[in-house]
C-alpha cells in the first residue's frame, strides 16, 4: 500500500533545490540555472538581431528602389502610360516612372562618374537629409539635383552650389548646368557614391521625347508577398514588358542577407546542445550526490516512477526559472536597444549605423516552448539510470 501523496515528488524535489545552507547541490542547480539563462537571452537576442538586421538592410533596398521593377524585356524605352494598367490593384502603394542615365558630374576642377535617376517632380526623394526634394513650380527647377553627402565630402560640394553634367547622347556630349538643392544619405555606399537625383522631364528632353521613360518602380503596401503581386502585375502588362522583383536585380544584397539566416539558425543550435548538455550534466551530477536518498526511498517502498518525478520536478525548477530568467534578460536588453540604440555598427560594412532589432512575441513563445520541450525530453535519459540502482548498494554509498 503506498503511503505517500501525490505531491511528495514535488515537496522533495523543492526542499534540494533551493535549500538555504550552502551545499554543493546548490551549487550545481544555480550554475545551471545561469547557463541556461544565459542560452534563452542568447537566442531570443539573436532572433530580435537577424530580425531587424535583414528588415533594415530589405527596407532601405525597397525604399531606394521600390519592391517591384517594370521594363522593357528589349531594354528599350517605355512610353509613360503603363501607370493605368496598374491602379486598380489594391496592394500596390505607389507608382513612380525614372530613367537612368550615365553622366560625369563636374564641380571646380574635379570629376566625377555618375548614374543619373530621373524621378517625377514633388516625388519623395529617399534618404533626404538635408534641403529639399525637386519641386515643380516653374521651368528652372528642372537644372536643380539631389545628390548624395558622401558625394558632397568628397568633391567638397557645398549645398546650392552649381555644378555641371556632362552627357553622351548621339556622338555628341550635352552639358546641364545644376543647383544642388538636396543630400541624401542611404548608408548603402553603392548608392550613395553612384546616383544622383533629377527631374525625370529634363532627361526626357535630353532624349528628344517627352513621354518615353526607362520603367516604373512600384511600392508595394506592408505585409503583402512581393511574389504574389509581380505575378500579378505580368498578367496585365503588355507582352514586351516584363515585372521583376527588386532582389533579382541585386542579388548580391539579397544573398548576403539571407546567409544571416543560416547564421542564425546555426548559432540557435549551438545555444540549444550546450543548454541540453548543460542541463543533462547537472541531472547525472545531481543523482550521483543524491544516491543514498534513492536508495532509502526504494528501500521505503516508493517506485522507480515516484522516484523519477522527483528529480524531473527539480530538472523542472531548474529549467523554468532559467528561461524566465533568460528571456527576461533577451526582451529586456532587445527593447533597450530599439529604444535607445547603444550598439553602434560600421556603417560602410553593415549598411546602417545602429544595431538594428526586431522582437516578434511569437518566436519568443517559440524559444520558451521548443526549449521546454526539448529540456523535457532530454530529462528522461538520465532518470533510466535509476532502475540500475539496488537499494542495499545504494544505502551504502557514499
Amino acid at each position: 500500500m503506498k503511503i505517500y501523496k501525490l505531491s511528495a515528488p514535488f515537496e522533495i524535489a523543492r526542499k534540494i533545490s533551493f535549500q538555504k545552507q550552502k551545499s554543493y547541490t546548490r551549487f550545481i542547480v544555480r550554475l545551471s540555472i545561469a547557463a541556461t539563462s544565459i542560452s534563452v537571452a542568447a537566442i531570443i537576442l539573436t532572433l530580435s538581431i537577424v530580425n531587424g538586421f535583414q528588415e533594415s538592410i530589405s527596407n532601405k533596398v525597397f525604399h531606394f528602389w521600390g519592391h517591384i521593377r517594370i521594363a522593357s524585356v528589349s531594354g528599350a524605352p517605355l512610353d509613360n502610360i503603363g501607370d493605368s494598367l496598374l491602379h486598380n490593384n489594391p496592394n500596390i502603394a505607389s507608382i513612380t516612372p525614372f530613367v537612368n542615365q550615365s553622366s560625369v558630374l563636374a564641380y571646380g576642377q574635379d570629376i566625377e562618374g555618375v548614374m543619373v535617376k530621373g524621378l517625377p517632380t514633388n516625388n519623395n526623394i529617399p534618404f533626404l537629409i538635408k534641403g529639399k526634394g525637386i519641386q515643380n513650380n516653374n521651368d528652372s527647377n528642372r537644372n536643380s539635383i539631389v545628390i548624395s553627402d558622401a558625394l558632397a565630402t568628397k568633391l567638397k560640394i557645398p549645398l546650392d552650389s552649381s555644378i555641371r553634367l556632362y552627357f553622351l547622347n548621339s556622338g555628341g556630349i550635352q552639358q546641364r548646368r545644376m543647383k544642388v538643392v538636396g543630400m541624401y544619405h542611404s548608408g548603402i555606399e553603392e548608392y550613395d557614391r553612384q546616383f544622383v537625383m533629377v527631374d525625370l522631364k529634363m532627361l526626357q528632353q535630353l532624349n528628344y521625347d517627352s513621354k518615353q521613360i526607362e520603367g516604373y518602380s512600384i511600392k508595394l503596401k506592408d505585409g503583402v508577398s512581393i511574389d504574389t503581386v509581380n505575378d500579378e502585375i505580368q498578367k496585365v502588362l503588355p507582352k514586351n514588358w516584363v515585372s521583376t522583383s527588386i532582389a533579382e536585380y541585386y542579388p548580391q544584397i539579397f544573398d548576403w542577407i539571407n546567409v544571416q539566416t543560416v547564421n542564425r539558425d546555426v548559432t540557435i543550435t549551438i545555444l540549444l546542445i550546450i543548454a541540453i548538455v548543460n542541463l543533462l550534466t547537472c541531472l547525472f551530477i545531481l543523482m550521483l550526490e543524491r544516491v543514498n536518498m534513492i536508495g532509502t526511498l526504494t528501500a521505503l517502498g516508493a517506485t522507480h516512477g515516484f522516484i523519477r518525478k522527483v528529480f524531473l520536478y527539480q530538472a523542472s525548477f531548474i529549467c523554468w526559472t532559467g528561461i524566465a530568467i533568460g528571456t527576461i534578460i533577451g526582451v529586456g536588453f532587445s527593447i533597450l536597444q530599439q529604444n535607445f540604440g547603444w550598439i553602434q555598427l560600421d556603417e560602410t560594412a553593415y549598411f546602417i549605423k545602429t544595431l538594428p532589432v526586431k522582437l516578434y512575441p511569437i518566436q519568443v513563445g517559440w524559444v520558451i516552448i521548443g526549449t521546454a520541450v526539448i529540456s523535457y525530453l532530454s530529462f528522461l535519459i538520465p532518470t533510466l539510470w535509476i532502475k540500475r540502482i539496488a537499494p542495499a548498494k545504494a544505502i551504502k554509498f557514499d
